[in-house]
């Protein structure tokens, strides 16, 4: 257990590449075997799941998943959700939702998920899918709930400018303690430059020292 500083394809963005929960690592297709290896052996996951999703390699934004059950954009095919279903083994369905992005407006842990406003209108197919109880929230006036809220089991991280009141509301929600952070140098959009679950988080590699120490707070690492 631990946190750890990496980067792919030159960029300190993975998280948009790479979605977990706890025992499976979804990785783009064609993703390096020296890469993956390190991935498995930090999350402690067994073996990766390699897919597309509507054919391209931009997983985090595509996808939401906790231990329960996995969604994927609407654009998805139904190939790829049949390799998802068959390797994770676990509920997997697409999200009845006109915006494709669907990791960029949902957060959820296996007690909780919290879901933008602008798709509230699938609540019930969340909570359903992910066996959760799920809310509807915007974060700091800003509508991308699942790209500036990060959460494990364990702990979890939001936007700085997210309010008292948001902060607890999502907290009680999710069950766990949230504390608001940057990543890579200053960046707010978390989910771009993390990858965690309940063993270990993996950050970008521009995370600066005191933004490391306030993850590993966050997370209870």
């Amino acid at each position: 257990m631990g946190i750890y500083k990496y980067a792919f394809y030159k960029s300190p963005n993975i998280g948009i590449f790479v979605k977990c929960n706890d025992t499976s690592l979804m990785l783009p297709l064609g993703f390096a075997s020296t890469k993956s290896d390190v991935l498995l052996k930090y999350l402690e996951i067994s073996k990766p799941i390699f897919i597309s999703i509507a054919g391209t390699r931009l997983l985090g934004p595509m996808m939401v998943m906790n231990n329960k059950g996995i969604l994927v954009s609407s654009i998805a095919s139904d190939d790829e959700i049949n390799i998802i279903k068959n390797q994770s083994k676990l509920n997997v369905e697409r999200l009845r939702s006109k915006y494709t992005a669907i990791g960029n407006l949902i957060a959820a842990n296996d007690y909780g998920a919290i879901v933008s406003p602008l798709c509230s209108d699938v609540i019930k197919q969340v909570s359903d899918v992910l066996d959760v109880q799920a809310i509807s929230i915007g974060v700091s006036d800003l509508s991308q709930t699942g790209s500036i809220v990060v959460i494990t089991n364990n702990g979890g991280v939001i936007h700085p400018g997210a309010t008292e009141t948001e902060i607890k509301t999502i907290s009680d929600i999710l069950n766990v303690n949230l504390e608001p952070v940057t990543i890579n140098g200053g960046v707010p959009y978390l989910a771009s430059g993390i990858i965690a679950n309940s063993k270990s988080v993996i950050v970008g590699n521009l995370t600066t020292g005191p933004e490391l120490i306030m993850l590993s707070r966050a997370f209870n690492l």
